[in-house]
């Protein structure tokens, strides 16, 4: 037996992943019957992948699962799959949890609003406001960590926190009386 090839790293799947997509586009891109023959086979080795591993996770024990799962490449064939087990709410929110520590070390907070249409909608609330640079830095940062867990997402969009809030009286306004009633009692 031959020695078994060294395994790839998350970066190294993550250009694989993107190298594929170049290709695909290229392919895609190339009008005639041979273009769509490609297309077809690529689907078509898709599929066989995909009920392939449908058949290795439908006996694999629960905890080997769940670590296939954590596995950036095993993850994204999943969700090209519809296999993945954590729904996307989930996956996001795992994301968030990844970078919060570092959104929080430069004074921010982020939180997940919704998902609609493919589209994480996320709030990132206190991080250098007036340092747009930082701020692009840190949407960057989020959306990176979202779209590697979520690759079904197309997008993460940040959104603005609500301007302005209840206004609070201080209690002691409460006890004092108007200027103009001052006079008059």
């Amino acid at each position: 037996m031959g020695e078994s090839a060294p395994r790839l790293d998350d970066a190294a799947v993550g250009q694989l992943l993107d190298r594929f997509d170049e290709l695909l586009d290229v392919v895609e891109q190339v009008p005639g019957a041979t273009s769509e023959a490609a297309v077809e086979a690529i689907r078509t080795l898709a599929e066989i992948y995909g009920e392939g591993l449908r058949r290795v996770l439908a006996v694999a024990p629960e905890p080997l699962r769940a670590d296939l799962a954590r596995d950036q490449l095993v993850a994204h064939l999943m969700v090209v799959h519809d296999i993945h087990p954590d729904p996307v709410q989930d996956r996001v929110e795992q994301a968030l949890d990844a970078v919060r520590p570092y959104i929080e070390s430069h004074g921010g907070r982020v939180e997940l609003v919704d998902i609609d249409a493919g589209v994480a909608h996320v709030q990132l609330s206190g991080a250098c406001g007036s340092c747009s640079s930082s701020a692009v830095t840190l949407e960057q940062t989020v959306s990176d960590a979202v779209l590697a867990l979520a690759p079904e997402l197309t997008e993460v969009e940040p959104v603005q926190p609500p301007r302005g809030g209840p206004t609070v009286i201080p209690v002691e306004a409460l006890f004092q009386r108007p200027a103009a009633l001052r006079g008059s009692a």
